[in-house]
């Protein structure tokens, strides 16, 4: 069974963000730790080397079932080209809702936000809050 790669550390969120480049990215990651701690109640860890989560659920891949691990039910990476957003749009509430949050663009797991003066603050909390009911019975994204 393949396992996915990208695994809980030890490296601190904190030093994590304060190290995010250019200013905005660093000063919109903060803001977006402060929201999900808010809205989810978690302390974050970090995923890898670039990922921010908040709690974790067991994922089998939709393509292969044979792929599976613990991911974070909600999480970002303050990226240099954009902010990356995960778990907003895995669960059929919270991909019912996406259109509502403003301007964005998807990838195969992620919502890419520019910045956060891009998106309704209100819609993005009820997302992460939709990402945060997941279980490990809701499988695969």
């Amino acid at each position: 069974m393949a396992e996915i790669k990208t695994k809980p550390t030890d490296a601190s969120v904190e030093e994590f963000l304060d190290a995010a480049a250019p200013a905005r990215r660093r000063a919109d990651g903060h803001a977006l730790d402060r929201l999900m701690r808010e809205v989810t109640g978690a302390e974050p860890v970090m995923w890898g080397p670039s990922i921010v989560g908040y709690g974790s659920y067991r994922y089998v891949s939709p393509s292969n079932p044979r792929t599976q691990g613990d991911w974070p039910k909600v999480g970002f990476s303050p990226r240099k080209a954009a902010l990356s957003l995960y778990g907003l749009k895995d669960r059929p509430e919270g991909a019912a809702l996406l259109p509502s949050l403003g301007r964005y663009r998807e990838g195969a797991g992620c919502v890419y936000v520019t910045t956060l003066d891009d998106i309704d603050e209100q819609v993005l909390r009820r997302l992460i809050a939709i990402a945060w009911e997941r279980t490990d019975a809701d499988g695969a994204g």
